[in-house]
């Protein structure tokens, strides 16, 4: 790190001479002003790292600079100077967010050793922010938030097709991010400063759709009282995003090839030409080539399509992302309610790590956000406030139809108290208990096979070997790839 720049305020020139030549010879930047006012319009023509005030100044007193300076960057940090026997001002004056306080009269040493302990605490701090950036540009693109290594390849790929004017076809489940991926294609490509037009494919029959696509005249049809631009002229220069393109019509369908082929199309009831300069990010929910080979779906329209397809995973095959996502969530809700939430349990981050999310990421963001609104103050989230039900088997009661924890078996109750041994065992045999379910669960969804999951779970093959053998899980090695454990 950079010396750090100091600001210097106090009225006796000796001193203030003194500690100018004291802290430049430690190789601080180092600018000084005699009184309050002359002070305050320093702090306000740039920002110090730290400032050095006596608490008695002509003009402006020191407690005020201090509060200015805080204001001005909470980053500053403030040392006060104080005379000998005026302890409860300099009290207050720490109080009001001054890092430190010294008393009149003072060696150099002393107040270069509280410079020196502010400078490594600002190394600290620049360091941690630096890290803070490296991981948030690592793991965040464009609000996209994934360490997954199928999630990191997606990002990857999202970052270079960006910068291209490729078509795009994003695949994946329900709730998974494709409106987002499209945002972030958007917002970092050379039509950024364009529009981003929007459409959902599937909430339109296709006479409406065909007419919000590319316009209509005046007269088209019944209720077409005046000409309307279509989302295609509306996205000129821009890009275009046609969420649920499996869903549309064979005649649409034809119009869109058209498009595609030669950058040119008609409104509805029109003969006029319009030369379209539109890029093309599409989202589906469908396996469009089992569409195409079922004849719902044109061959020539999917490649014209799928130039580069991204394919989601489901949040249930990115198990490392969950707590990342829940906690980002969980800031941005809390702060948009303006309620103080301590964090996540460990009971709701292993309900988190446990639930499988058919709905994902948008099932997620609604769960964290309902568990905002519920929990109390100041405290940690619980799994039940992220249920959201009053009483369900989590509780301890009935299961109760809507509650995903329900569906899934997830059982627990409130922490009830007990003596040191009883929460020993029962912690250690909770611990167990999840293990092997979740283990369970894992390999039911990688069909048996213990390679790919002990891929998904972080685990060399040998260990997942040890820890069924363990948990009694019978061995599946009807996989030849699984026959050399």
């Amino acid at each position: 790190m950079k010396s750090p720049t100091v600001l210097i305020i106090d009225d006796e020139p000796l001193m203030r001479l003194s500690m100018e030549d004291a802290l430049r010879a430690v190789g601080c930047d180092v600018r000084a002003a005699a009184t309050g006012p002359e002070g305050l319009a320093m702090l306000e023509q740039a920002v110090s790292d730290i400032v050095v005030t006596d608490l008695r100044l002509p003009g402006i007193d020191g407690l005020t600079l201090l509060q200015a300076a805080k204001q001005r960057s909470s980053r500053t940090e403030v040392v006060v100077i104080t005379a000998h026997g005026s302890v409860e001002t300099a009290v207050g004056a720490m109080k009001a967010g001054a890092y430190d306080y010294i008393t009149k009269p003072f060696s150099m040493d002393e107040l270069l050793l509280i410079v020196e302990r502010i400078g490594k605490v600002l190394a600290l701090r620049q360091e941690n922010l630096l890290l803070r950036e490296e991981l948030e540009g690592k793991f965040n693109f464009e609000g996209i938030l994934g360490k997954n290594e199928r999630m990191r390849e997606v990002l990857d790929k999202v970052k270079l097709v960006a910068m291209t004017d490729s078509t795009v076809l994003i695949a994946g489940e329900s709730g998974t991010g494709k409106e987002l991926v499209a945002n972030a294609i958007h917002r970092s490509s050379p039509r950024r400063d364009q529009a981003l037009i929007k459409i959902s494919c599937a909430a339109l029959p296709e006479t409406l759709l065909e007419a919000e696509l590319f316009g209509h005249e005046k007269g088209a049809f019944t209720g077409a009282l005046k000409q309307r631009r279509g989302r295609f002229e509306l996205a000129h220069k821009g890009t275009l995003f046609l969420d649920e393109i499996g869903e549309i019509s064979p005649v649409v369908q034809v119009k869109l090839l058209r498009v595609l082929q030669e950058r040119q199309f008609e409104r509805v009831g029109g003969n006029e030409t319009i030369d379209s300069d539109v890029r093309l990010v599409c989202a589906t929910q469908k396996d469009l080539k089992k569409e195409v080979q079922q004849g719902r779906f044109r061959e020539d329209l999917y490649y014209r399509l799928n130039v580069v397809p991204i394919q989601l995973p489901p949040l249930r095959a990115r198990r490392e992302d969950v707590l990342m996502i829940a906690e980002h969530v969980l800031q941005s809700r809390a702060a948009r309610m303006s309620k103080a939430v301590k964090g996540f349990s460990q009971g709701s981050r292993e309900v988190l790590l446990r639930y499988s999310f058919p709905g994902n990421v948008r099932e997620l963001e609604n769960m964290v956000e309902r568990a905002v609104a519920l929990c109390r103050p100041s405290e940690d989230i619980q799994a039940w406030d992220l249920c959201g039900m009053p009483s369900c088997s989590y509780l301890g009661g009935p299961q109760q139809e809507g509650c995903g924890f329900c569906s899934e078996g997830l059982t627990g109750k409130r922490a009830v108290p007990a003596s040191r041994s009883d929460v020993v065992d029962s912690l250690a045999a909770a611990r167990e208990q999840f293990e092997k379910q979740y283990i369970l669960s894992i390999l039911e969804r990688a069909e048996g096979s213990r390679t790919m999951s002990a891929k998904i779970l972080g685990l060399s093959r040998k260990a997942l070997w040890e820890k069924c053998k363990r948990y009694g899980i019978p061995s599946n090695r009807s996989s030849s790839e699984d026959e050399d454990e």
